[in-house]
């Protein structure tokens, strides 16, 4: 249901302006696509043990295809990342039917629409804030461990976990590629649903075409906090 909703939000006029007109004009290699144009909800099951959240979707990766990186080059490294260490059924993601399935594994961005030079405002981030808590919620009984990609990413995720009934430390955790961050959970810091919290350089294209996240970094942190959550 709150996929559904996600899907036919229209809270952000210039997001709503740039995923249509995208949709409309395309690019030449996906002419003959029917692109999803809308905002692009959370991909995986319901009960995942580990989230990954990202930035936005990609103009012609999430935006066309309607599934969380898939699609796109970014995608395109993060989905055989999480098939090298076990996580997903198949290295690539190119349309939702493709039968791609995720192990334990859910995918969900702080903006749901696709922006601009790949650049939501921070209001833009603000007003989308309340589906990613309303997923967190969702997701409390089973989550243990959250990779967060990138810095745009970590600001957006820890006051979503604030609100969400996660303890966040004050002053906030800085952003970094390897950072772990344990937060309590309402139950205390003896209760068992607290939340590990990983940081990790986004899957962008700038990152891994210039070696500044490679694919054995992306696994040992995807590994790393599979273990913290349970999986195999």
């Amino acid at each position: 249901m709150l996929d559904r909703r996600v899907g036919g939000c229209r809270a952000c006029p210039r997001l709503v302006d740039w995923r249509e007109e995208v949709a409309r004009t395309k690019r030449a290699a996906f002419a003959d696509w029917t692109y999803w144009g809308r905002p692009v909800p959370g991909f995986g099951p319901s009960d995942a043990r580990l989230l990954i959240v990202g930035l936005a979707p990609a103009a012609h990766g999430g935006n066309r295809t309607g599934r969380m990186f898939t699609g796109d080059r970014s995608g395109d490294v993060l989905y055989q990342a999480l098939y090298d260490v076990g996580l997903a059924s198949q290295p690539t993601a190119v349309s939702v039917d493709d039968g791609l399935e995720l192990y334990g594994v859910r995918i969900t961005s702080p903006v749901h629409c696709a922006p601009p030079a790949n650049k939501p405002t921070p209001g833009e981030r603000d007003t989308c804030r309340p589906w990613l808590v309303q997923e967190l919620r969702l997701l409390r009984p089973t989550l243990r461990a959250v990779v967060v990609l990138g810095a745009f990413g970590w600001q957006a995720a820890l006051p979503a976990f604030a609100e969400a009934g996660w303890a966040v430390p004050r002053p906030r955790p800085a952003f970094g590629h390897g950072t772990r961050v344990t937060l309590d959970g309402p139950d205390g810091p003896d209760g068992a649903d607290g939340l590990d919290v990983f940081g990790c350089f986004h899957v962008s294209q700038r990152n891994t075409f210039t070696g500044r996240l490679t694919p054995g970094m992306l696994r040992d942190v995807l590994r790393t906090a599979a273990g913290a959550a349970g999986l195999p």
